[in-house]
């Protein structure tokens, strides 16, 4: 048999294009604006492709399907997920990459990094400017954080990063990539690109929606349990008390329970 139809794949394969720039619209003339201030930026269409998913006339896709939708078809080494409603009128393409090289040469694991974010309670960071010349800044950066705002994320193509496929809406999408990234192996950071947003967001009751699925979904997988391979069983919790279950006795109880579960059934 001949095997040439056999396709050798390596860790330094080339990417189509440096960046793919991701946008969910609803207005497509604000869309417009925005992909004109990449291009005067540096973002130019020789290097970067533009996606966009259309949802002007209906929701063809919301947040988390949509960036599954990019995730899945873009060919840049770097992934831009951003608002319509966004001017890159600021920095510009030579900054943002001068940024990412400092956060690759601090973090070589970090996968997606954006504008503004939190590194814990009371730890908001942001770098960014607002209509009228508002300009916002606080924080040191790059600072690594665990939740990122959803105005401008820059994500690795290579870090293979998805959205839950248990998850809907337009909010706390960049707060589930980031959780993402974590269980991957790999880091967050806000970075100091400063750009124009030209809105300060709403969390309306959509919102809230959003953020009690996101607490139940992420309670629910970081529960403390037994996982049963074909060929072994342990207790996985992030409790410092977790030996008080994760002992012989506590098995014995749970098979046995498990046990009497199946002949009910």
């Amino acid at each position: 048999m001949e095997f040439d139809f056999l396709n050798k794949i390596t860790s330094s394969e080339k990417n189509a294009f440096k960046y793919s720039i991701c946008t969910l619209t609803t207005r497509i003339e604000e869309y417009h604006g925005m992909v004109s201030s990449f291009i005067n930026a540096g973002f130019n269409t020789l290097e970067c492709e533009f996606l966009y998913i259309d949802n002007s006339d209906y929701n063809a896709a919301d947040a988390y399907q949509g960036i599954n939708w990019f995730l899945s078809r873009a060919k840049g080494e770097y992934i831009i997920i951003c608002h319509q409603d966004v001017l890159i009128n600021r920095d510009q393409r030579a900054d943002l990459e001068l940024r990412l090289a400092e956060l690759q040469e601090l973090d070589e694991h970090w996968a997606i990094c954006g504008n503004a974010g939190a590194a814990g309670p009371n730890h908001i960071v942001y770098h960014i400017s607002y209509p009228n010349n508002v300009f916002k800044n606080k924080g040191q950066f790059p600072q690594k954080v665990t939740a990122l705002d959803e105005n401008f994320l820059v994500l690795k193509k290579n870090a293979m990063l998805a959205q839950s496929n248990d998850l809907s809406g337009f909010h706390l999408y960049a707060t589930d990539l980031c959780l993402n990234a974590e269980m991957r192996g790999y880091s967050a950071y806000a970075i100091a690109f400063n750009l124009t947003h030209k809105s300060y967001g709403n969390a309306d009751e959509t919102f809230r929606k959003s953020r009690g699925e996101i607490i139940e979904k992420y309670n629910r997988f970081f529960r403390n349990r037994w996982i049963q391979t074909p060929s072994t069983v342990f207790y996985l919790s992030g409790s410092n008390f977790r030996w008080l279950y994760a002992n012989p006795v506590s098995l014995f109880i749970k098979r046995m329970v498990n046990g009497i579960n199946k002949r009910r059934k």
